[in-house]
Order: structure tokens, then sequence, then C-alpha cells
């Protein structure tokens, strides 16, 4: 039997580089400034919870598998210290894991990743309304196929590199479904419910058309982890 302990998270603009000063110019401009700083803290109280978690349970051989993560061993330790020095929470847990002895490994296919964020690049660059709109369009065209091949992929590399009887962690974005490409003896635990963090995401445009669900799922995101 083989684990592998699911941790669905919220992207912060810091893990965006260049996609971050037009996300967060977009959420102020959609949300308005004090929604928008919600959003922020509820994002920073997950991976406080996410954290606390992994600080209070042994990590030592565990493998650690990252959307986007296109490297290992020394190229992978340079991705992760990048990922610090522009501020990401995502990194920081990851850094920590890998010094109390957890194994990073190549979770993604380079071009796949460079593919999925040269088309929102180009839809961030565009020049005019109707250039953004074009390659926003093409963009949608394409995101579910890209998006189900860098699953396929991903799913693919657990199942080479997590041997009988380990334990792995995926960090994962909760729009990514992987699961139904796992093989069935990789038994998984969520660490917070997928589709709960995917509800939010979703309401978030939307909060003020359920502000009590919206609130109620904010709660449950920055909620203490107890994984037997």
């Amino acid at each position: 039997m083989r684990t592998l302990i699911y941790v669905p998270v919220i992207h912060t603009s810091a893990d965006l580089g260049s996609l971050a000063g037009d996300v967060i110019k977009r959420g102020i401009a959609d949300l308005g400034g004090e929604v928008w700083k919600e959003h922020q803290r509820t994002v920073e109280g997950l991976w406080d919870a996410i954290s606390h978690y992994f600080d209070s349970i042994d990590i030592s051989g565990m493998k650690i598998y990252q959307d986007g993560m296109i490297a290992e061993g020394e190229m992978g330790q340079k991705i992760v210290e990048e990922g610090i020095k522009s501020g990401s929470r995502n990194y920081e847990v990851i850094a920590k894991l890998l010094q109390k002895g957890a194994i990073l490994i190549k979770t993604e296919d380079l071009k796949l990743v460079k593919g999925e964020r040269d088309m929102l690049l180009a839809i961030t660059q565009a020049k005019s309304i109707l250039e953004k709109l074009i390659t926003l369009m093409k963009y949608k065209l394409v995101k579910n196929r890209l998006l189900n091949k860098r699953d396929k992929f991903i799913a693919k590399r657990i199942d080479e590199t997590l041997k009988d009887g380990e334990t792995g962690i995926i960090f994962i974005g909760a729009y990514h479904n992987i699961k139904k490409w796992l093989p069935k003896d990789i038994q998984i635990k969520e660490i917070k419910d997928m589709d709960k963090v995917k509800e939010y995401q979703m309401l978030l445009p939307f909060y003020n058309k359920d502000q009590k669900r919206f609130e109620e799922l904010g709660r449950y995101l920055v909620s203490k982890i107890n994984l037997s």
C-alpha cells in the first residue's frame, strides 16, 4: 500500500510570478479592496493551518510533489529558494519539509507547464481589449485539455516514483483532478476537502450572492487540520 497526503491549495500572488500584478489588480477591481484583503487573510490562514499540521508529524523520507515543479535535486532546490525569495508560503512549507528529511520529486512536464503559462501571459500582456478577448477565448478552448494532460502526467510521476510502503505529499491547486488517474493501490488522505476548497474559489467572485456559505467555507479553510 502507498499513501498520498493530498493538499489542495490556493496559490498566493507570490506563486504567480509575472502574472501576479494582473491578478491582484483584477481581484481588487472585481471584489473591492476590503473583500480582497479578507480573501488574502483567508489564504494566509489556510497556509498557516497547513504549516502547523506538517510541523506536527514525522516527515523524514516522505516524497514531495508540487504542481508546477519541473525539476528535482539541485535545480529543484533552486526553484524552492527562488519561490521563498518571492514570498511564497507554498515553497516556505516545502523548504521546511526538505529540512526535516523529505525528498523533492520532479512532478510536471516543462513543455505543458510553459505552454499554459505562455497563454496566460499573452492574456495579461494584450495591448487592446480585442486582443485580450481573442487570447482569452483561445485559452478557454484549450484550458481543460491542457489541465487534463498535466494531471495525467502528475499522476504518472507519482505512480513511477512512490514505492510500496512509502508516503508522498502532493501540493496541488484545487482545480486539478489527479485522483482519477492514480492507481487504486494509492491511499489518498486529504488534509482539506478538495471540493470545499474549489467551492470557495468558485464562490469568491459571487461572494455577495451567498455570503453566509462563503464565510462558512472561509472558516473551514483556516481551521486546524486533524488527520488521523
